[in-house]
């Protein structure tokens, strides 16, 4: 099977957010975005946490109990998120997937710094473009 790169099915223009952003600014980015978590990053875009729907959902119940509403992304970001480099292997993530792991993953090159992020759904697209791939070859032969 041939390797198949994490940069070839990154997205590279993902949602990313700042500690100091409201958790109402972080929402209105994912329900634009369509995106269930993303990088929190650093002036540097060095990756310095990650923030899910989830994390937000659970502030915004708080709030509707609360009546208030002041938190920020670094109150409720994940510390120390998974990451990944552009020159890793889907099929590596692929296996972390199956197992209890974050659904996203931020990708960073050799920086250390952010270039995109990829998701349980570019990691079955690539598998499956792997395997109709193979397939046609393989059927392609047969006739």
């Amino acid at each position: 099977m041939e390797s198949l790169k994490i940069s070839d099915y990154m997205n590279r223009h993902p949602v990313t957010f700042t500690t100091d952003m409201t958790v109402a600014q972080a929402v209105e980015l994912f329900l634009k975005a369509k995106q269930i978590g993303g990088p929190v990053i650093d002036e540097h875009r060095h990756v310095i946490g990650f923030l899910s729907e989830q994390d937000c959902l659970k502030k915004m119940i708080e709030a509707t109990y609360l009546n208030e509403y002041h938190d920020v992304v670094g109150d409720v970001m994940h510390l120390e998120p998974l990451t990944v480099h552009a020159n890793g292997s889907v099929l590596d993530i692929a296996q972390q997937m199956t197992h209890a792991k974050p659904k996203i993953y931020p990708i960073l090159d050799e920086n250390e710094q952010l270039i995109g992020v990829i998701n349980r759904s570019d990691v079955l697209r690539a598998i499956d473009n792997q395997l109709k791939s193979m397939y046609e070859k393989g059927h392609t032969r047969m006739v």
